[in-house]
């Protein structure tokens, strides 16, 4: 047991997506009793057994198409296969095995500057599954933020820099200390590439007048037009600890959006769902 969660902490830490499975329980003849662990990569077994032969065989298949999924409406498996007739041996058991899926479109939220807004919404969001980045030209800011393996705290003489990197899935927060810096993420960002979700903080006057800045510089307005700002749905207070739930609220139902999850709870009110 140990050495598999310390190959699961491994590849946790990489971001690299991987099955975890479980031999939870056997009956008959089997090749091995339950308690067997297994770790699946996309290239085929990373570590570990659970019985070998066809048994592991059907096991890496299963773990690598949930890998192959590309919007997995769930992030847990239980299965139960006769030996016999699912898995083509000749045993007369069955093995009931639990796989789980690690890493796979992880949210990742990228957020510039680490002011106010920051300092309420970060909290927040690690109480979620998500993996954050905060990036500010201040220290003294960024070492506000609370400690945490799943935030990464950049800081960045100019802010542009770290723009390279980021990923065309991840959801960016443009909440500088002012409206210049926001402008000059927000063009760069629609010159270089299209993201999931952008987000800039603001009053409705700044949104305006972003969008018309943007326009002068060349951005296409349909480009434009995609950019949420204000961000936040229009519920709650003007301070900080509000506004960072009603950012919340919005991040969530637009990952929702992106990765196809359906909740059995009634649908947000139309009226929530407007810039």
């Amino acid at each position: 047991m140990e050495t598999h969660l310390k190959q699961m902490q491994i590849l946790i830490e990489a971001g690299e997506p991987f099955v975890s499975a479980v031999l939870v329980d056997s009956k008959g003849s089997t090749p091995r009793t339950q308690g067997g662990k297994i770790i699946v990569t996309t290239t085929g077994l990373y570590s570990g057994t659970v019985g070998g032969g066809l048994i592991e065989a059907k096991s890496v298949k299963f773990a690598q198409d949930l890998l192959r999924e590309t919007k997995p409406t769930e992030k847990t498996k239980f299965v139960e296969w006769n030996l016999n007739k699912d898995v083509g041996m000749s045993c007369g058991g069955s093995v009931k095995i639990f796989f789980e899926l690690y890493n796979k479109n992880t949210w990742e939220i990228i957020i510039f500057g680490a002011g106010h807004v920051s300092q309420a919404l970060i909290p927040v969001l690690l109480k979620l599954d998500n993996k954050l980045t905060c990036i500010d030209t201040r220290k003294d800011w960024l070492d506000k933020l609370p400690e945490s393996s799943k935030l990464t705290k950049i800081l960045e003489k100019n802010l542009t820099n770290s723009l390279s990197t980021i990923s065309e899935k991840a959801f960016v927060l443009l909440m500088t200390k002012g409206h210049r810096s926001d402008f000059y993420l927000a063009k760069e960002l629609l010159n270089k590439k299209e993201q999931s979700f952008l987000g800039v903080i603001g009053s409705r006057s700044k949104a305006a007048t972003l969008k018309q800045e943007l326009l002068k510089e060349g951005i296409k307005k349909d480009k434009i037009n995609k950019i949420i700002c204000p961000i936040g749905f229009s519920l709650g207070g003007n301070n900080p600890q509000e506004i960072a739930i009603s950012i919340t609220s919005q991040l969530l139902y637009e990952r929702d959006k992106l990765f196809g999850r359906i909740h059995p709870r009634n649908p947000l009110p139309e009226k929530l769902c407007t810039n």
